[in-house]
């Protein structure tokens, strides 16, 4: 999940795993466990959730209504590190933006402006199903 963007940029196995195994002790392993840590899951559930509602509450409130529950499709993603759902390229943008700024929450801050880029589809929708449909990446 993580390993295969970087087997792009790495050839040799020993420096891809010392790549992979500072990322990954650096930052995904707080996308990996339940603490109070600012770029924790929690608090980027809490980030995408507060982005969401401030700046698309119709939206919000219509997922919500409908039983869609926006951070139910989003948690993936950002667990994901958004690994599987990009184009390796853009995965490798995000990840060096990761590194760039030393935060997680540009994962929560993504994951709100994909929603805010289909918020014309998603207010159409009247499922869960049809809403992950509508949201989903096309690789």
């Amino acid at each position: 999940m993580y390993v295969a963007p970087l087997c792009f940029l790495y050839n040799e196995p020993s420096k891809l795993y010392q790549i992979f195994r500072e990322i990954y002790v650096r930052y995904f392993f707080r996308l990996h466990s339940i603490s109070s840590h600012s770029s924790g899951i929690v608090s980027l559930c809490l980030l995408f959730e507060n982005l969401l509602q401030s700046h698309l509450p119709q939206l919000f409130y219509h997922l919500r209504e409908i039983g869609a529950q926006p951070l139910r499709i989003s948690f993936k993603w950002m667990v994901r590190a958004f690994s599987g759902y990009l184009a390796t390229d853009q995965l490798l943008f995000l990840w060096d933006r990761i590194l760039g700024y030393n935060t997680l929450e540009i994962l929560a801050v993504l994951a709100a402006a994909v929603f805010a880029f289909r918020a014309g589809n998603l207010m159409e929708v009247t499922s869960l199903a049809a809403a992950e449909v509508r949201i989903s990446f096309q690789l």
